[in-house]
This record gives C-alpha cells, sequence and structure tokens, in this order.
C-alpha cells in the first residue's frame, strides 16, 4: 500500500482505501527528469459544487471544501473547467432525406461492409488491428496521430526483453475476449465532453474557455448534431425508440422470438399508432402488450446487427454524399479541440490492448442518439455495443451497479468523467475517479496506462 500510495502521489492523486487492491502488483513511479513533469490538477467546477482550483488528486476523491497547495503549472495548461448540460436541450428539427430509411430487411446489410476494427494508430505503437477493406483507402476517418507521450520511451524500453518486443499486460493475439467473470479491470467512461467535445461547441463555452473561434465551434456542433439525430432518426428507428428508450440494448431481448428478420417490414408492422409511439410506451413496467413488446424487441436486435455490422465502416452506413461530409466535420472538429479525441483514442486503445481489462460507456445521453454519437465519433472499436448503457432513466449509479454486477466484486472499477454525478456516485461506491477538465487529463491518463500504473 505504501508504494501504491506513492505511485498516486505522483499523480497528486489519492488512494481511496485500503481495501481497493489493484489487480497486480505495482511499480515505485519514479519522476522523470526529462522536459515532462506530472503536476497536480484542479478541480472541476460544476452543479453548485465548490471546488477550489488549487485542489489535488485527479485520481481521487475530492474534498469539495478543502484546498489543497498550489497547483499553478497545471493551471497553466487547464486554467478552466466545463459545466455540465442536460442531455435533452437540443432537439432533433432536422431532416433526413440524404439518408436511407431505417425499414430495410436485414439482407440489406452486407457482411462485405464489416470490416475488421480500426485501431488507434500512434508511431510508438504497431497498429494492433489494422484495416484492409476498401472502406479504410477510400475515405474512411482516420485519427490523425498524435505527438508521443514525453517521458514515455523510459518506460517502454524498460518493458522490452533482449529481443526488442515489449512485454507486460497486453492483449493475446486470441481475438476471443475474456468471460465477464475474468476481467480484472474495468473502465467506466463518461462520453461527453470527457471522450468527445460535443455539448460545449453548442454552448459555446469551448470556445471561451480556450480560445477557440465561437462561431465555428457552434457551427461545428450544430453539424454534428444535424449528423446525430438524423443517423439515429434515419438507420437507428429512433422515431420508434425515443420515447421507449432503454439503459442497455438487451433489455427487451427476453421479448424476442428470434423471427427471421431479413424479410420483416417494419414500417408496416403497426407498431406505431397514429398518435405516435408515445402513447404505445406505458412506462417502467408496464408493458403495450406481448405482440407490440416482440416488436419493440425486433427494433433493438436490428439496432444491434447495424451497429455490429457498421461499427467500423461508419462511411458505409452514411453513404455517399453524407461520409464526405462526416469526413470533412471529424477533421474540422479535431482540429478546433486540439486532436482531444484523438488524445481520447490512445487512452481507450492503451485498455484495450490489455487482456483482462475493458472500457465501459455510461452517458446520460438516450441510448440511441448514445450509438450514433459513438459511430460518428469513431468510437466503435473501442465500446462493443453490449458495454454502453444510457443513464438517462435511471440514473448514472444505478448503471454503475448494473456494470459491478456483470463483472463482479473482484474486479477493479476506474470511472472517468468530467461531471458531478459520476464523481459522486464514484466516491460513494469507493471506486477510483479520473477527472478529465482538459485535454491535458487525457494525456497524463495515457502516460499512466503506458506506465501500467492503472
Amino acid at each position: 500500500i505504501p508504494q501504491r500510495r506513492d505511485v498516486m502521489a505522483a499523480y497528486g492523486q489519492t488512494q481511496y482505501s485500503p481495501a481497493l487492491q489493484p489487480a497486480g502488483p505495482y511499480t515505485p513511479y519514479t519522476h522523470h527528469t526529462q522536459g515532462y513533469s506530472m503536476p497536480s490538477y484542479n478541480i472541476k467546477t460544476e452543479d453548485g459544487l465548490s471546488h477550489s482550483p488549487g485542489q489535488g488528486g485527479l485520481l481521487g476523491y475530492s474534498n469539495f471544501s478543502s484546498t489543497p497547495p498550489s497547483q499553478s503549472l497545471y493551471m497553466k495548461m487547464c486554467i478552466f473547467s466545463y459545466s455540465s448540460y442536460s442531455q435533452s436541450q437540443y432537439s432533433p428539427y432536422y431532416n433526413s432525406h440524404h439518408y436511407n430509411s431505417p425499414y430495410l430487411p436485414s439482407s440489406n446489410i452486407s457482411p462485405a461492409a464489416i470490416t475488421a476494427p480500426l485501431a488507434y494508430q500512434h508511431p510508438e505503437h504497431p497498429v494492433m488491428l489494422p484495416n484492409h477493406s476498401p472502406e479504410s483507402h477510400t475515405g474512411e476517418y482516420h485519427t490523425p496521430p498524435s505527438p508521443p507521450t514525453p517521458g514515455k520511451e523510459e518506460g517502454v524500453a524498460a518493458r522490452r526483453g533482449s529481443d526488442g518486443k515489449l512485454r507486460g499486460r497486453k492483449r493475446a493475439s486470441d481475438p476471443t475476449p475474456p468471460l465477464d467473470s475474468d476481467i480484472e479491470r474495468v473502465f467506466i467512461w463518461d462520453l461527453d465532453e470527457t471522450i468527445i467535445i460535443f455539448h460545449s461547441l453548442l454552448t459555446g463555452t469551448f470556445s471561451s474557455r480556450f480560445g477557440k473561434d465561437s462561431s465555428k465551434a457552434v457551427s461545428l456542433g450544430l453539424w454534428m448534431e444535424e449528423m446525430i439525430f438524423n443517423l439515429a432518426d434515419s438507420r437507428l428507428f429512433f422515431n420508434d425508440l425515443e420515447e421507449c428508450d432503454q439503459v442497455h440494448i438487451d433489455d427487451v431481448a427476453s421479448d424476442d422470438n428470434g423471427q427471421d428478420l431479413s424479410t420483416y417490414n417494419f414500417g408496416s408492422d403497426g407498431f406505431q399508432s397514429p398518435a405516435g409511439a408515445g402513447s404505445l410506451c406505458l412506462g417502467s413496467g408496464v408493458h403495450g402488450g406481448v405482440d407490440w413488446m416482440r416488436k419493440l424487441a425486433f427494433r433493438y436486435r436490428r439496432v444491434k446487427e447495424i451497429y455490429n455490422t457498421y461499427k467500423n465502416n461508419v462511411g458505409g452506413l452514411l453513404g455517399s454524399p453524407k461520409r464526405e461530409e462526416w469526413l470533412q466535420l471529424r477533421r474540422e472538429m479535431e482540429v478546433l479541440t486540439d486532436l482531444w479525441l484523438t488524445q481520447a483514442l490512445k487512452a481507450l486503445a492503451l485498455i484495450n490492448s490489455r487482456p483482462n481489462c475493458v472500457n465501459v460507456l455510461v452517458t446520460t445521453t438516450q441510448l440511441i442518439p448514445a450509438l450514433s454519437k459513438v459511430l460518428l465519433y469513431g468510437l466503435g472499436s473501442a465500446f462493443p455495443i453490449e458495454n454502453i448503457y444510457s443513464a438517462t432513466k435511471t440514473g448514472k449509479e444505478s448503471c454503475f451497479e448494473r456494470v459491478s454486477q456483470r463483472f463482479g466484486r473482484r474486479a477493479v472499477y476506474v470511472v472517468i468523467g468530467d461531471g458531478a454525478e459520476e464523481e459522486t456516485v464514484a466516491k460513494k461506491k469507493n471506486m477510483p475517479f479520473w477527472r478529465v477538465s482538459c485535454r491535458a487529463d487525457l494525456e497524463a491518463l495515457s502516460h499512466a496506462l503506458e506506465l501500467d500504473y492503472l
């Protein structure tokens, strides 16, 4: 435990409880002497909680009233913090004439469109899962490489054997994923303003806090919002499912009788009444009839099929000319946000490279728009659809409980987010919390992961 505390202290973090032990042994952290420092980190001001800019503990529970020593070095890198925003304040008032209808037989989902996962590429890390599909050479978005993390070369060299190959906790070549009960470490991620930048573009918060062009930021935010809801409406049945939201993609699977959907006509199966789906979805615990629940389950099954088919080939799902628009939008957003998403993808890829670690997404966005976001931001290879949870109906504490029940008590859980809700729940459940207030927090996270301190 003293060694563990030394490691956490190096990142300005605090150890939560002696009962929380890592899955494997950790080596003491030694400060590097090159031009890279691991300063302490400030606390994000959010939801009325009084966070002092001088507070420490990026990975740790914050005492909302305490004021540890000054952290001026970090404040120079990231002086501002985000506010939380309601996931429902932006409504989808966009037409979807550029998209094909979702009411297509599953035979239209071509197996040829399925590509191998497109891995995050980094100069220091070989591509783990290369993509050889034609799509990868004809317009699919490629995340730009980020600069190497300063100071990591020593850590990498220390883990190399005489043959020059990397040692450590790397995922085996066996593509079979480990069983849930075999998972040793679960990283629970928030989505908006943690992995992706979205709502703060719409509100102007991102541009004002980081000195960006406000009109450009809002324009890109509105453009992405239109693509998110158009994709959700046109291909993921959001018009049918908006009032029948689920926490998890398999929550209504028990009502699915396994019927072949290759020739099923979703547009004429009577799922929606003339008044809309809201009159049919009667609320939690009240079913709209066995037949209607079966049709609901069919839609979620089709959404799952579409996600799994196109998660690494979003351009194929969008089609032309939307694919070209999407590629341009992704490029412009990465420039505006200083490769924020690229840095997040690096951390996600490092976690996925480990044999018994997993990424889980818990977001306050409704499930269908959340899946649309994950696809459009290129996160499909990082999050299997079974690892995505929507906290819109139940709140994050309930979702965290489901995740912990799924993977068991033996696993260690690390929460990564920017909001007060996930921080409060993490503290209540005695889970380490890594706060993301700016891009430097993601860089520090990747650094800690590369050195196997998380």
